[in-house]
C-alpha cells in the first residue's frame, strides 16, 4: 500500500506539472513533425504521451536503465499515432519493455502461416496482444536520426496495438463504418497484393508482405515518417490510412 501511494503521488505530481518545456525541447531535437503540429494537436498529443509516461510500466532488459529521455521520446512517438483519434486507444498498453540492442530470438518461430524456422531472428521491437511492447533503444534513436526513410519502429509496434483492439491482428483496425472498412480492404487488399508479388511502392519495405497486420504495421511507417513519398507513390492507400488516423502529415510537412 506505501508502495502504491508513493507510485499515485509521483502520477499526480508528473500530470500536474504538465508536459514542460525541457520535455518540448527534446521533441523539437529530436522530431522533424514536431513543428508542424497546430496547437491541437500539439495539446492532444502531449496529453497522450504525459499519461502513458506517468501510466505506463517501464521496465529495462537486464544491465540497462530506462531514463526520462528514453520515456519521452517513445511516448511523443506513440502519442503521435492516436493524435486524431479518440481516447482510450492505448487501453491495452500497460507495459513498455526497453532493450539497449536488437533482440535476438531463439527457437522456433513464425511469421507466416505454415512456415516455422529455428534460424535466429533479430527483433527491432515486438508488441503482444494484451501484454508488453518491446523496443530496442539504439533503433529507436536511429529512426528519430534518419526520418524520412518510412522506418519507425515505435510508429511500427503502437500500429499493431490499434490493429489489436479489436481482439484479431488482421491489419484492419477499428474503423466505425461499413462504408470505412469496405475502401479500407479493397486498398489494403490490392496494395497489400502487390508487395507480395514484389510490385508494391518503394517506400514500403517488403517486410510488410509477411501477413497484414505486418502490412498495416509497415504501411503507417510510412505514412508518418515517409507521407510525401506514400501518397506520390500510393495516393490511395495515403488516403485510407489519413481517414483512419485523422491526420494528414504530408500536408503538415508542407506547410
Amino acid at each position: 500500500m506505501r508502495f502504491e501511494r508513493r507510485r499515485h503521488r509521483a502520477r499526480r505530481e508528473l500530470i500536474e506539472g504538465g508536459f514542460g518545456e525541457d520535455r518540448r525541447a527534446l521533441c523539437a531535437r529530436r522530431f522533424r513533425w514536431w513543428r508542424g503540429l497546430d496547437a491541437a494537436q500539439r495539446e492532444r498529443l502531449e496529453a497522450v504521451a504525459l499519461t502513458l509516461e506517468a501510466d505506463v510500466t517501464w521496465e529495462a532488459a537486464r544491465g540497462f536503465a530506462v531514463t526520462d529521455e528514453m520515456k519521452v521520446t517513445i511516448s511523443a512517438q506513440a502519442a503521435l499515432l492516436v493524435v486524431g483519434l479518440p481516447d482510450g486507444m492505448y487501453r491495452d498498453v500497460h507495459t513498455v519493455i526497453v532493450h539497449p540492442t536488437t533482440l535476438v530470438l531463439e527457437g522456433e518461430h513464425s511469421q507466416v502461416d505454415g512456415i516455422v524456422s529455428d534460424d535466429p531472428m533479430p527483433v527491432l521491437g515486438e508488441a503482444h496482444d494484451h501484454g508488453p511492447v518491446l523496443l530496442a533503444w539504439d533503433e529507436v534513436l536511429a529512426d528519430a536520426r534518419h526520418a524520412g526513410d518510412g522506418r519507425n519502429v515505435v510508429v511500427h509496434e503502437f500500429a499493431h496495438k490499434l490493429d489489436m483492439l479489436d481482439g484479431t491482428v488482421d491489419g484492419t483496425p477499428p474503423l466505425g463504418s461499413p462504408e470505412r472498412y469496405g475502401r479500407w480492404i479493397a486498398v489494403c487488399t490490392a496494395v497489400y497484393t502487390e508487395v507480395v508479388e514484389g510490385n508494391g511502392p518503394e517506400v514500403l519495405d517488403p517486410y510488410a508482405g509477411v501477413n497484414p497486420g505486418e502490412f498495416f504495421a509497415v504501411a503507417s511507417e510510412a505514412f508518418f515518417d515517409a507521407p510525401a513519398d506514400l501518397l506520390r507513390q500510393q495516393a490511395d492507400l495515403y488516403e485510407v490510412l489519413a481517414d483512419f488516423y485523422g491526420q494528414d502529415p504530408a500536408g503538415r510537412m508542407t506547410a
